[in-house]
């Protein structure tokens, strides 16, 4: 294991190297050397043409990959989520990068495949959706369209269709970490996530590659308790000190140290702050009523991420279900936001991919996730609308297997304003989209493979409330104030199936509320 500058190490990538990153969000990314790989690039050409592989998305809209977001630096891209990168988006949309979307907890554990020395990794996950090779098989431009290069197949084990997800070449893994000794073992007290460092570093060592961590601090041989090293030094080929932690070494988003966030300080609930009334809000206060107690349950980004976990803390039901995030966290109240995979007061922080053996196994008992557009077969789609390319990051490795899936979403968007007065929703200006639409853009979640597993499906919203049939979407519910025909059908592209038992929302949801003046959603 050997010290080197920043600098150094983005000077040993050569031309055409694969490389793979680690991290979650806006946390756990090795930015001092990204900015050298992009300084380097900037300044001599070289390294070109890299191949990126990366799990989980890797910025919080201004650090990890969008430092190395530049055409003729990156040639092709593997991986999950792109929502919070902005030029990174634009280098797929433009067709500027070869790219290819695939699931979150697919990409974790093809780490620990390649570390084992698999050609690649079998599942079911992604079956009907745009994964799936019979739809797009993860394909995510024109460029990548016109490239012989498939990452998926189909194949067809004991009776059964399954993903076969290929593995992919590494030739330099970036890693981070809190601390290194001088044998090179590496802890990760102060980090927020363990996420799949330890696979990364093993996949990279099973193809020849080379292992890069960034640290923060260099301790002693010995000083490192043994169940406190997550990567052995014998994984570690070049250390990167992090100069100025304050940028490129940041814990999360909005602290470069906040114990609360790495299970070091545990606050009183108390001290937590109470989210102001809002329609995000309203519709999570719609969504908790679909949770049973006890129940093992999942968190999403966006509505389910910001308000979910505070709208449940202030109504006590935290105790009464095991909330859990993708990105490996159990209890607690989520960050959110651009924040969104940690928590305040975590009971546990598990390995990324170990997190996804539980939901592709098990199934939890409930999601909670957002939605961009569903159309008439109950088909939701998170990932590409409007011309932007997002991605479905753990989307799909949820939502398939979960025993139960709650999606949180607006009825439209584009200036949406609403107003609650005397228990009673006022529709002030409609949003100009509407997001029930005839046939989604992208299928992220497959209405019909939900259907036929007998999955229970339901759509909450702040006017209404839809559940999955065989047949296709069902009204059960609209809010007090609303007309059913101005304010829900109107507004739809598609005629939903009436409910015979049609009924209103559940008052208490907009009384008790903290004000009434309009809301707006962008």
């Amino acid at each position: 294991m050997e010290f080197i500058e920043a600098s150094e190490a983005a000077a040993k990538i050569e031309d055409g190297s694969a490389i793979a990153l680690t991290g979650f969000g806006g946390m756990g990314q090795c930015d001092a050397v990204l900015k050298s790989i992009r300084d380097l690039y900037l300044r001599t050409g070289h390294p070109q043409n890299l191949s990126v592989f990366h799990a989980a998305g890797q910025s919080d809209g201004t650090n990890g990959l969008e430092y190395i977001a530049v055409e003729g630096l990156i040639s092709k891209v593997v991986g999950g989520h792109w929502g919070l990168l902005p030029r990174m988006q634009q280098l797929i949309e433009q067709n500027r990068v070869e790219a290819y979307c695939l699931p979150q907890g697919q990409l974790t554990h093809l780490f620990r495949t390649m570390a084992n020395g698999l050609p690649g990794h079998f599942s079911m996950i992604g079956l009907g959706t745009f994964v799936d090779p019979n739809v797009e098989g993860g394909k995510f431009n024109d460029k990548a369209k016109a490239s012989s290069d498939n990452r998926v197949e189909v194949v067809h084990i004991l009776g059964s269709d399954y993903l076969f997800y290929k593995s992919v070449p590494i030739d330099y893994v970036l890693i981070r970490g809190t601390a290194i000794d001088e044998a090179g073992n590496v802890s990760v007290k102060e980090e927020p996530l363990k996420l799949e460092i330890l696979a990364a570093a093993q996949a990279a060592k099973a193809q020849g590659g080379k292992v890069i961590v960034q640290v923060k601090y260099v301790v002693k041989h010995g000083t490192i308790h043994p169940k406190d090293v997550a990567i052995p030094g014998y994984l570690v080929d070049y250390a990167v000190v992090a100069k100025n932690p304050a940028q490129d070494h940041r814990q999360v988003p909005s602290a470069v140290y906040d114990p609360r966030y790495s299970g070091d300080l545990v606050v009183p609930d108390k001290a937590l702050p109470t989210l102001p009334f809002s329609v995000r809000k309203l519709i999570g206060r719609r969504a908790v009523k679909e949770l049973t107690p006890g129940a093992v349950v999942n968190l999403g980004i966006g509505i389910p991420g910001d308000v979910i976990g505070p709208v449940s803390a202030e109504k006590g039901l935290l105790e009464q279900m095991v909330l859990t995030i993708e990105s490996g966290v159990v209890g607690g109240v989520p960050a959110g936001k651009n924040q969104f995979g940690i928590t305040v007061n975590a009971e546990a922080i598990l390995d990324h991919a170990s997190q996804f053996d539980y939901y592709h196994g098990c199934g939890i008992d409930l999601t909670f996730m957002g939605a961009a557009q569903i159309d008439q077969y109950g088909n939701v789609n998170v990932s590409q609308f409007g011309g932007r390319k997002i991605g479905c990051g753990g989307f799909i490795d949820v939502t398939q297997p979960a025993k139960k899936v709650v999606f949180c979403t607006t009825f439209t968007n584009g200036g949406l304003e609403v107003a609650v007065q005397d228990g009673k929703l006022e529709i002030v200006r409609e949003g100009r989209h509407s997001k029930f639409v005839c046939g989604v853009e992208q299928i992220t979640f497959s209405g019909k493979y939900a259907a036929v597993h007998g999955k229970e499906v339901v759509y909450v919203t702040e006017r209404a409330v839809f559940v999955l049939s065989e047949e296709g979407l069902v009204l059960t519910e609209i809010a007090p104030g609303v007309d059913l025909q101005r304010n829900i059908l109107d507004v739809m592209d598609f005629a939903p199936i009436v409910s015979p038992d049609l009924k209103v929302m559940d008052e208490d949801i907009f009384h008790d509320v903290i004000r009434s003046a309009p809301m707006e959603v962008t």
